[in-house]
């Protein structure tokens, strides 16, 4: 399954370019941006396991810096400020990793 099976690939091409700039990321509006407000708790489930790219269940922060890739290949890196404060946000219980369940990214 790829993200386009579950995300209109033009909303993903749009919201990926409006955070192109370093330090330009906010989470919110992105996931806003993508569709995932309007999609179920299934399909976040979806799109979660995509981006758990090692598929541990879990969104580690190493797996955090490449978010974007995980929506369109040739999107940036996040910077290590924007990886922290995204992590922050998702990381409910402070072990260092989001969960499909405990985030609420």
């Amino acid at each position: 399954m790829s993200m386009t099976d579950l995300l209109n690939a033009e909303d993903i091409k749009k919201a990926v370019g409006a955070f192109a700039a370093v330090d330009s990321f906010d989470y919110k509006k992105f996931f806003q941006m993508v569709g995932l407000k309007k999609k179920t708790p299934d399909d976040v489930k979806k799109v979660f396991h995509i981006l758990d790219k090692d598929k541990s269940g879990f969104i580690e922060e190493e797996e955090l810096g490449f978010i974007l890739k995980g929506f369109s290949s040739d999107a940036r890196d996040l910077s290590a400020q924007e990886t922290k404060k995204l992590m922050a946000a998702g990381d409910k219980d402070g072990d260092g990793k989001i969960g499909a369940e405990g985030g609420s990214l």
